[in-house]
């Protein structure tokens, strides 16, 4: 009877115990999956957006990020519609990332014009195809599909087409037009035959309706509404290749439907400022993504 009752002792505590054990292992586990995993910055390159080569863009992924917080910017070349390459727009990445890590960087490349290849509309929509790609991966990539667009020259000539005809769904929150070309009825271009016959090389006239004046619906500065997004304008005042009188046009005409913006006129050409101008962009442009793409506080 003794020895009955001891083992019935030993049987109960192991029992016990091993409950007590499972329950509390069980516990902390919960506790562990109470905890938020903190991802680590990542970089791709080379991401696919389409079937041709040239669609590709890199992205860089902020240490932290979140589907609720982590919004993009996304970078556009220059080159004339015809040259260039995202490897162009490598200083703002790191400029970015000082001042602004808790954003996450686009940088794309889109399809080069050439003799058979039209640039307009296909390289706005290569644009559009970049954010759609993006935003159908936000869950993945753990990013918020809202866009900041940062274009030099051609790429600034992009991003504000984008914005202001392609944009939709209103994802894009703010647009840096450096050097950007808005208005080719303008008599430094509509006076230069060659340019004409670029115009009429550059533009897929089967993707317009039929009586469309090209140089009108390609020009961003023709293309402001009141829906048009808060707007960063840097021009030059010697440039050969953008006239001033491009960028007065587009400010105008933000003015008069009212869009929050920014005109700067530095001295100089297409962009070689010197740099005083340089850091005075730098500090206008951070200043505009933190007021028009400000990443949410905890």
């Amino acid at each position: 009877m003794k020895k009955l009752w001891f083992w019935s002792i030993i049987i109960f505590s192991a029992v016990y115990f091993t409950t007590s054990c499972s329950s509390k292992d069980e516990e902390a586990q919960a506790q562990d999956d109470d905890e938020p995993i903190i991802l680590e910055a990542a970089t791709m390159l080379n991401v696919s957006y389409g079937n041709d080569a040239q669609q590709v863009y890199d992205i860089y992924l902020p240490h932290g990020r979140t589907e609720e917080k982590t919004k993009v910017l996304v970078l556009v070349h220059g080159g004339g519609w015809t040259e260039g390459d995202k490897s162009d727009m490598t200083e703002f990445i790191s400029l970015i990332q000082e001042f602004h890590p808790d954003h996450a960087i686009v940088n794309m490349n889109y399809i080069l014009a050439t003799a058979t290849i039209p640039a307009f509309p296909n390289q706005f929509l290569d644009l559009d195809d970049v954010i759609d790609h993006l935003t159908a991966s936000q869950g993945d990539l753990q990013i918020l599909p809202e866009y900041g667009l940062i274009g030099t020259s051609a790429g600034a000539h992009i991003s504000l087409m984008y914005d202001y005809v392609y944009d939709d769904t209103d994802v894009v929150k703010m647009v840096c037009d450096i050097v950007g070309p808005t208005d080719f009825t303008d008599p430094f271009y509509a006076n230069n035959a060659a340019y004409q016959i670029l115009l009429g090389l550059l533009v897929d006239e089967s993707a317009y309706p039929d009586g469309t004046d090209y140089a009108v619906a390609t020009s961003p500065a023709l293309q402001v509404s009141s829906q048009s997004s808060p707007s960063l304008l840097f021009y030059g005042n010697e440039d050969p290749l953008v006239p001033l009188s491009n960028g007065e046009l587009l400010n105008e005409n933000l003015n008069s439907n009212q869009i929050t913006h920014s005109f700067t006129v530095y001295d100089g050409g297409h962009g070689d400022w010197d740099p005083a101008s340089i850091i005075d962009l730098q500090q206008k442009l951070s200043a505009f993504i933190n007021t028009h793409l400000a990443i949410p506080v905890d």
